[in-house]
């Protein structure tokens, strides 16, 4: 017998998101042959560019050229040594939860460095996960509780609504955007979700930027506007 929390609606095939690939599969959009049919725009991976498939190729050979070539001059790192001792040892064992301190270190400075260093990281304060999902996931355990919401503006991926949900049974309550100014968030739409949540323990405001679906990036106003609701509102308590 299964648990009631794998039996829930927003598991794997009967989630948003899969529902969905089942009616894109069912009525794909085609310019020529079917363009009335159903664009996907759930994806959690880009199947668009097909046309620049031959430049894609031609990049990975170029990336497995350099890494050949980089193989070949630094022979201890597949032998697993480190000037001719085993570090095998070191990479066996369970490491750090948080992340390889070395990678840490490196990786702070590679975020500073693209921002032109205007900005420093201390490689102490970040924990590395496995791909934005864990991560996300991990983040609603940490700071919600069972039933705790969290407004999120509209569109989002649909994967939300089983990645975020699911397992740590907080409730998403979506912040209604419109095409007809470029989704943007509003304060009405703020408000509106805001006095919709109220009856749940809500705990704060989820923002992708840039934009998961669409790429777009939010204005200073717009950020601005969920900082205000924030300070107006029970949710920096």
């Amino acid at each position: 017998m299964l648990s009631s929390k794998a039996m829930l609606d927003g598991n794997g095939e009967e989630s948003p998101y899969f529902q969905g690939w089942k009616e894109y599969e069912k009525n794909a959009y085609d310019d020529v042959k079917n363009p009335t049919g159903i664009i996907q725009m759930g994806l959690a991976e880009n199947q668009g560019s097909n046309i620049y498939l031959f430049i894609i190729v031609q990049k990975v050979y170029e990336v497995w050229y350099l890494l050949k070539t980089w193989i070949e001059k630094n022979q201890d790192a597949t032998r697993l040594t480190n000037n001719g001792e085993s570090v095998f040892r070191d990479l066996a064992l369970f490491q750090d939860y948080h992340g390889l301190p070395a990678f840490k270190n490196v990786l702070a400075e590679f975020m500073a460095q693209i921002r032109g260093n205007k900005v420093s990281f201390d490689p102490r304060k970040l924990v590395l996960m496995a791909g934005a999902t864990a991560a996300s996931e991990t983040l609603m355990f940490c700071i919600a509780e069972h039933g705790d919401a969290f407004l999120l503006p509209t569109p989002y991926y649909p994967g939300y609504d089983r990645d975020l949900k699911w397992r740590t049974g907080v409730e998403l309550v979506p912040i209604h955007c419109l095409s007809s100014n470029g989704f943007k968030v509003t304060k009405f739409a703020l408000e509106e979700a805001y006095q919709q949540a109220k009856k749940l323990s809500l705990k704060g405001v989820l923002i992708t930027n840039p934009s998961n679906t669409l790429g777009t990036t939010m204005s200073h106003v717009e950020l601005d506007d969920h900082f205000y609701c924030g300070q107006e509102d029970p949710l920096n308590k």
